[in-house]
């Protein structure tokens, strides 16, 4: 199954975007999936705060399980870490207008309101999906150079 059906499989099942993401990227990385959907848990719905947008950070784990920095002094590794990071973002707002969740779905998912929003109108059932394909797709093509 391919990493993008694999996430969305995951989202399907009620995981939140961060947490199918990471965890349909991470065994290849050398995380196990158990261990990806626990890292992934609280970075949902852009961190609980409609802040940048879950799919994006669980990319960004995966990519810093590829690049990171795990080694003291290794500035190299943390330095391509980071460019990741940034090219990752770049091409993900290229691609959706935005990494930050909010403005991906019109709404603040952060209280009460926002989420009933999204619910009435299908945003999770439908805008989710796409934007969590968009982020396994850019992660995949940085994660293969």
């Amino acid at each position: 199954m391919e990493h993008t059906e694999i996430a969305k499989e995951l989202f399907s099942k009620r995981y939140y975007c961060s947490q199918a993401v990471l965890a349909a990227l991470a065994e290849e990385l050398g995380m196990s999936k158990e261990l990806a959907l626990k890292v992934g848990a609280c970075f949902g719905g852009g961190m609980c705060k409609a802040e940048v947008c879950g799919a994006c950070t669980g990319a960004l784990m995966a990519l810093g399980l590829k690049y990171g920095m795990s080694t003291d002094g290794d500035y190299e590794s943390q330095q391509k870490a980071n460019s990741y990071a940034v090219r990752f973002l770049d091409a993900f707002a290229e691609k959706n207008g935005s990494y930050i969740c909010r403005e991906l779905l019109h709404c603040d998912i952060a209280n009460d309101e926002g989420k009933a929003y999204a619910r009435e109108h299908g945003l999770f059932a439908t805008e989710c999906p796409k934007l969590i394909e968009s982020a396994v797709l850019i992660a995949e093509e940085l994660l293969n150079e």
